[in-house]
C-alpha cells in the first residue's frame, strides 16, 4: 500500500473508534502520556537533588525537591489508576459495541452477500485474525505505543537540549552522537520491518490450515455432532487431520521465529553502542569540569529513553503498516454494498387482504453458478389460494420461494405485487407481509414464547393458540413453565430438548403467529411423523386461513390439499393444475413422480 492509503486507513481507523467508544479511547491516549511523563519525575528531580547536594544547597531546598517529586509521582500515580479502573469498564463496552456493529452490518447486507461463499470465509478470517491481535487490539496498541513514544521523545529532547550547549564538548563529537543515535534509531527500524514481513508472511502461508484446524475445533466441540463421530469413528481421523494442520503452522512459526531472532540482535547491540558513546562523552565532560553529577544523571537517562522511545516509534509505525493490510481486509467487509434496490413505496395496507402476486418472465442465476436456478417463469396468483409447488431435487422451488420472499432480486423478469415491482416496495414493509418457514429454519436458545413471536414481549394465549393449530398442542400442555420455557439448554439448564419434528411446528406456529397474508412452506412437514403429518395436511385449510399458501412438497399427496400446482424441472415451470387434472395427463411430469411415490400411499388418496 502506499503512504496515503495508509494515512487514510488508520485515519478511519481512529475515528471510527472514537465513534464506537469515546471513554476508551481517551484513555488509550492519556494513561501512556501520563505514564511516560511519569518516569521523568524521578530522573529530573534526581539530578536536581544531586546538584544541590554536590553544592551543598539548603536543606529546606532539598526537602523541597523530594517533596516535589513524590507528589507529583504520587498524584500521577492517582490519575492513572483511576484512568486504568475507567478504561477497563470502558474498553468492555467498546467490544460490546464493536461485536453490536458487526451484527448490524450482517442485517443490512443483502442476503446474497451473506449467503456468498466467500463472504462467509472472508468474515471467518477477520475474526480469527482479531482473536489473535490483528485490527481490533493491535490499532489499540498502536494508539498507546504512538502517544506514549511521542511524550518520550518530546520530554528527553526538552530535558537533554542543554547538552548541546555544553562548550566542554566539542561540536564534532556532538554530531557524532546525533548521527549514532539515527542510525541506532535506523537499524532498529529496518530490522523491525523484516521482523514484520516475516510475520506478515507467517500469518499469510497459515491462513488455510488455521481456518481449518479451527473449523475441525468447532465441530469436535459440538455435542450434536457426537453421534456421527462415535458412529462412523471419525474422531481419530478428524483429530489427525486438526494436528497435521497445527503441526504444519507450527513448523513455519518455528521458521519464522528462528529468522526473527536473528534480525533482533543488531538493535541491542546499536542501542549499547550509542549508551557507550554517550557514557564516554559525559565522563570526558565531567573531567574537564563542564558537566555536573545532576546532568550526567540526566543526561544518560533521557538520551537512553530517547533512543529507547524513538526505537519504539519506528517499531509502532511498521505495526501500524503492518495492521493496516488486516484493517484494510477488516473494513472491506464493514464496506459490503448491498446492491439491491431499496424501494420507497409503501406497501399498501388492504382490510381485504387482497393481494396479487405475478412472477413475469422471472430468471435467476446464482453468482458464479454455470446455468440459472430459474429461467423464464410465469405465474401468477392471488390472496386465498393454496399453490403446491413440486419437482426434482435443484429444479429451482426453493429459488422461487426466495425470490418471492426478496431474499434475491431476479436476473430477469421481474415479480409484480399489485400490479407494481417488488423492488419499488419499502423492503422492511415488504418483508412484513411474508411470512417462511424454510427446510433449513432456526430455531434460537430463548423462551419458548419469544422465539413463536419473534419479540421479548408476546401474547401468552395467541402463542398457545399458534402452537395448537401447528400440533405442538399436546407437548405444550406437558411444559412446566408454558411460553416461558426455554428452548434447549445453552443458556438455561432446566430448558428442554425438542425433536427435529416438534422444532418444525415450532417454527410453523411462528409463521402462523406472524399473521401476514402470504405464508410460504418449504417442506414444513419433512421432519414429521405420519400421524402428525396427516393432522397437518387435514387441517391445511384452517391453518392456512384466508392467506395465500405457497407450499412445496416432494411428498405429493399434500397437493391433494391445494388449489393449484405448478411443476417445475430444471428451473422452469412444465405443468399447471389441479392434482386430478395433472393425474390425467398420462405424459406429464406430475403423474410420472406420482407413480413413483405411489407405492407409499394408500390406493383411496387417489
Amino acid at each position: 500500500m502506499k503512504l496515503r492509503e495508509h494515512m487514510q486507513i488508520t485515519g478511519r481507523a481512529v475515528r471510527e473508534c472514537f465513534a464506537v467508544e469515546k471513554r476508551f479511547m481517551c484513555c488509550l491516549v492519556l494513561i501512556p502520556a501520563l505514564s511516560s511523563l511519569a518516569a521523568y519525575i524521578p530522573v529530573y528531580f534526581s539530578a536536581r537533588i544531586l546538584d544541590a547536594l554536590y553544592q551543598r544547597r539548603e536543606v529546606s531546598t532539598i526537602a523541597s525537591y523530594v517533596l516535589l517529586a513524590v507528589g507529583l509521582a504520587f498524584g500521577v500515580r492517582l490519575l492513572t489508576t483511576y484512568l486504568n479502573a475507567m478504561k477497563d469498564v470502558a474498553m468492555q463496552a467498546w467490544y460490546r459495541n464493536e461485536d453490536w456493529r458487526f451484527s448490524d452490518k450482517a442485517m443490512e447486507m443483502a442476503y446474497t452477500s451473506v449467503e456468498n461463499p466467500e463472504m462467509t470465509r472472508l468474515l471467518y478470517r477477520i475474526r480469527k485474525e482479531s482473536q489473535t491481535g490483528y485490527n481490533r487490539f493491535y490499532l489499540h496498541r498502536v494508539i498507546e505505543d504512538f502517544c506514549g513514544s511521542g511524550v518520550k521523545i518530546a520530554a528527553s529532547l526538552a530535558l537533554c537540549a542543554s547538552f548541546f550547549t555544553l562548550p566542554c564538548i566539542a561540536p564534532v563529537w556532538k554530531l557524532a552522537l546525533c548521527g549514532a543515535l539515527a542510525a541506532t534509531v535506523l537499524g532498529c527500524g529496518l530490522c523491525a520491518v523484516k521482523i514484520a514481513r516475516l510475520h506478515e508472511k507467517l500469518m499469510g502461508a497459515g491462513v488455510d490450515m488455521n481456518v481449518m484446524a479451527a473449523q475441525i475445533g468447532e465441530y469436535l466441540a459440538d455435542y450434536g455432532a457426537g453421534k456421527e463421530i462415535r458412529l462412523y469413528d471419525m474422531g481419530e481421523h478428524l483429530v489427525g487431520e486438526q494436528r497435521r494442520c497445527n503441526g504444519e503452522f507450527q513448523r513455519l512459526v518455528a521458521a519464522c521465529s528462528r529468522s526473527g531472532a536473528l534480525w533482533a540482535i543488531p538493535g541491542p547491540v546499536l542501542e549499547k553502542g550509542f549508551v557507550f558513546l554517550l557514557y564516554s562523552l559525559l565522563i570526558f565532560g565531567a573531567l574537564q569540569g563542564g558537566v555536573s553529577v545532576g546532568s550526567i544523571a540526566k543526561y544518560v537517562a533521557c538520551l537512553t529513553m530517547l533512543v529507547g522511545a524513538a526505537a519504539q516509534m519506528a517499531r509502532t509505525l511498521l505495526l501500524a503498516a503492518e495492521n493496516n493490510r488486516y484493517l484494510k481486509r477488516y473494513f472491506s467487509w464493514l464496506d459490503e454494498p448491498n446492491e439491491m434496490y431499496q424501494g420507497s413505496l409503501t406497501v399498501e395496507k388492504r382490510d381485504d387482504n387482497d393481494y396479487h402476486v405475478e412472477f413475469r418472465d422471472v430468471s435467476f442465476q446464482y453468482p458464479n453458478a454455470s446455468a440459472p436456478a430459474l429461467s423464464h417463469v410465469n405465474l401468477e396468483f392471488r390472496i386465498g389460494e393454496k399453490l403446491a409447488i413440486v419437482g426434482r431435487n435443484g429444479s429451482g422451488k426453493t429459488t422461487f420461494i426466495k425470490l418471492l420472499c426478496r431474499l434475491y432480486d431476479p436476473t430477469e423478469g421481474e415479480i409484480l405485487l399489485n400490479g407494481v415491482d417488488i423492488r419499488k416496495y419499502n423492503y422492511d414493509e415488504y418483508m412484513l407481509i411474508m411470512a417462511a418457514v424454510f427446510q433449513d429454519f432456526k430455531l434460537f436458545s430463548l423462551k419458548l414464547g419469544e422465539v413463536v413471536a419473534c419479540g421479548r414481549s408476546f401474547d401468552r394465549e395467541r402463542v398457545r393458540e399458534c402452537l395448537a393449530r401447528a400440533g405442538f398442542g399436546e407437548r405444550y400442555r406437558e411444559l412446566a413453565s408454558g411460553a416461558d420455557t426455554c428452548l434447549y439448554r445453552d443458556y438455561d439448564k432446566n430448558g428442554v430438548e425438542i425433536s427435529g419434528g416438534e422444532a418444525q411446528k415450532i417454527a410453523l406456529a411462528r409463521a402462523l403467529y406472524k399473521d401476514a397474508p402470504f405464508i410460504l412452506l418449504d417442506e414444513p412437514t419433512a421432519a414429521l411423523d405420519p400421524m402428525s403429518e396427516y393432522e397437518v395436511y387435514v387441517n391445511f385449510g384452517a391453518i392456512s386461513g384466508k392467506r395465500t399458501s405457497v407450499y412445496i412438497s416432494h411428498r405429493l399427496a399434500s397437493c391433494r390439499f391445494c388449489d393449484r400446482i405448478a411443476v417445475f424441472e430444471s428451473g422452469r415451470i412444465v405443468q399447471t393444475g389441479s392434482h386430478k387434472s395433472l393425474l390425467s395427463d398420462g405424459d406429464g411430469l406430475y403423474r410420472e413422480l406420482w407413480q413413483a411415490q405411489a407405492q407409499y400411499y394408500q390406493g383411496s388418496l387417489q
